[in-house]
C-alpha cells in the first residue's frame, strides 16, 4: 500500500508517545485518523482536540465506517497491543494492511536525511535537543520525538525548509532497524528490554545491526567506551564523543549556582561558553552529541550557542516543576538503574547541600526481576527513598517479583518506606514539610500526580 493512496489511518495504541507523533503526522496530511487506546490521558485529549477520533473501550463495533475499507485504510499498531485484541482481530481477519509503528515511521522518513538518536538512555533528550538546535537555526527540520518538546509543545515538528528529519530511534522490539539514518548517534548501550532480547549479547547485536543501516554517505557518532562494535558501510564517517574525551567533547566545565557552562570542542572548532538551558550534568554529554549532529547538518557556532541556552527540555526528562529556595521538585522518566544513577548524580551536583528524596515507581516485572540489585544500588544514592509497587504496563505479574526485592537491598543509611501507588498524594501530604529536593522517577503513571504534588509542596507553608 502506497501512503499517498491512504484515506484513513487507524491506530491501535494511539496514546503512546511514539504513536501519537504519527497520529499528528497523518492529521497534518489531511487523512481521516481514528483509533483505540486503553487509557485516556492529557495526550489523548490533545489528539482528540486536534481532530483524531479516539475511544477507550476494546470494541470492534466502535471502529468508524471511514476505517472499514481495507483498500484505503492503513492500520498501525504498537507491540504493546496484546494478542486476541478484538479490534486487531477484526483487521487481521478482514485482510487490512497492518504495520508496526516503526515500519510506518521508516516509510515516512526513508526518503529524507534522518538524524537519529539511539541508546538505552538519553535518546529522548538528545533527539529533542537536536531538533531544537536545527529548528531554531537557518536549517530547519522535521522531527518524530519520543517526548513532548517543551519548546514546541509537541512531539512532531514539520518543515518545508529542509529534508532533515530528527528521529528518536527506539531499540524496543528492534524498532530502530526499520530506519535508514543519515546521521546516527548511540548514547549508551546498557542492557535493557531483556524480555525481548533475552541477554546482553543480543541487545548489543541489535545496536551493531543499527549501525549497518546508516547510509553510505552518512555519519555515526558513538559514545566513548560503549561495548557496541559498529558495522558501518564503507563511506560512513565514524566519530566518538564523551564528556572529556572523543572527537567531540567538553572542556572548561563550570557547574554552580544552578547553571552549567562549558566549551564545546569538535574536530573543526571550539565554541566557548555553552550554557545548558536544562542545567543537569548528564545534559553535558547529551548536548555534545546533539551539537555534533547539528554541526554536521550545518548549524553555525552562534546557532549552537543560542539553541543550547534556549532549550527548555522534554516533558518528563529532568523536568523541573518547582525550583525555589526552599523546595525543588523534578520529574524524570528514568526507569533503568543507570538512568537513576545519572539523575541522582546530576541532582547531587546541583544541590549538594540539601536532602534529596525520591519517589520511584518500578516499571515492568521483568525489568525489576533482571535489575533489582542494580536498582537498589542506584536508589541508595538518594537520601530518602519512597518506593511504589510495580507498574505492570504490558506484563502480567511474575511470582515473587515485587518492589520488596529492591527495598530490602537499599543501603542502611537511606531513609526508606514502601507506598502503594494509590497513596502517593497522602504520603506527600504527610511528609511535605520535610522535603527539600524531591524527585519523582519512573516510566509508569506516577507523572499523572506530579502537578498535584507540586501544589501540595508549593502550598505547604500557607
Amino acid at each position: 500500500m502506497e501512503l499517498n493512496n491512504i484515506k484513513s489511518v487507524y491506530f491501535l495504541g494511539a496514546g503512546g508517545i511514539g504513536m501519537s507523533a504519527l497520529v499528528r503526522y497523518f492529521l497534518s496530511e489531511g487523512k481521516f485518523v481514528a483509533g483505540y487506546d486503553r487509557t485516556p490521558s492529557q495526550l489523548t485529549s490533545n489528539l482528540i482536540s486536534e481532530g483524531a477520533l479516539l475511544h477507550f473501550d476494546e470494541d470492534a463495533d466502535a471502529i468508524p465506517q471511514e476505517c472499514r475499507d481495507k483498500n484505503t485504510t492503513l492500520v498501525v499498531y504498537t507491540p504493546a497491543i496484546p494478542e486476541g485484541h478484538k479490534e486487531w482481530d477484526y483487521f487481521r481477519q478482514n485482510g487490512f494492511t497492518i504495520k508496526k509503528r516503526a515500519q510506518v515511521l521508516g516509510i515516512i522518513t526513508g526518503n529524507r536525511r534522518g538524524v537519529c538518536a539511539a541508546g538505552t538512555h538519553g535518546k529522548t533528550t538528545t533527539s529533542t535537543m537536536t531538533a531544537h538546535l536545527l529548528q531554531q537555526s537557518h536549517i530547519g527540520c522535521a522531527a518524530f520525538l519520543g517526548g513532548i518538546s517543551k519548546n514546541y509543545k509537541s512531539n512532531l515538528l514539520l518543515t518545508d525548509k529542509s529534508d532533515f528529519v530528527v528521529i528518536e530511534a527506539d531499540e524496543y522490539d528492534r524498532s530502530f532497524l526499520h530506519l535508514t539514518p543519515y546521521i546516527a548517534t548511540i548514547t549508551s548501550a546498557d542492557a535493557d528490554h531483556l524480555d525481548i532480547y533475552g541477554n546482553k549479547e543480543n541487545y548489543l547485536e541489535a545496536f551493531a545491526q543499527f549501525t549497518e543501516r546508516i547510509r553510505e554517505d552518512g555519519y555515526l557518532i558513538i559514545h566513548e567506551g560503549l561495548e557496541v562494535v559498529p558495522r558501518t558501510k564503507p563511506g560512513v564517517t565514524v566519530y566518538t564523543y564523551g564528556r572529556a574525551d572523543g572527537d567531540f567533547h567538553a572542556k572548561n566545565i563550570r557547574i554552580g549556582c544552578g547553571t552549567i557552562l562549558f566549551d564545546y570542542v569538535s574536530p573543526w572548532q571550539i565554541v566557548e561558553d555553552i550554557e545548558l538551558g536544562v542545567p543537569v550534568s548528564i545534559n553535558i554529554e547529551n548536548g555534545i552529541t546533539a551539537m555534533a549532529m547539528a554541526e554536521i547538518c550545518g548549524a553555525t557556532a552562534e546557532e549552537l550557542r543560542n539553541g543550547m541556552r534556549s532549550f527548555a527540555g522534554a516533558e518528563r526528562r529532568f523536568d523541573f516543576h518547582l525550583k525555589e529556595e526552599n523546595i525543588v521538585l523534578l520529574s524524570d522518566y528514568a526507569h533503568h538503574p543507570d538512568e537513576i544513577k545519572a539523575c541522582a548524580e546530576s541532582m547531587r551536583a546541583l544541590y549538594n547541600d540539601k536532602k534529596i528524596s525520591v519517589i520511584f515507581q518500578p516499571h515492568l516485572y521483568s525489568r525489576t526481576a533482571d535489575f533489582y540489585k542494580e536498582f537498589a544500588t542506584s536508589l541508595s544514592l538518594f537520601d530518602e527513598v519512597i518506593l511504589l509497587d510495580i507498574y505492570p504496563a504490558r506484563e502480567l505479574p511474575i511470582p515473587g517479583v515485587t518492589s520488596q526485592l529492591i527495598y530490602d537491598l537499599l543501603a542502611p543509611k537511606v531513609s526508606k518506606r514502601m507506598c502503594l501507588r494509590k497513596d502517593v498524594l497522602s504520603v506527600v501530604e504527610e511528609l511535605k514539610e520535610s522535603f527539600e529536593v524531591l524527585v519523582t522517577l519512573g516510566a509508569g503513571d506516577l507523572d499523572n500526580d506530579v502537578s498535584q504534588i507540586a501544589k501540595i509542596l508549593k502550598d505547604r507553608q500557607c
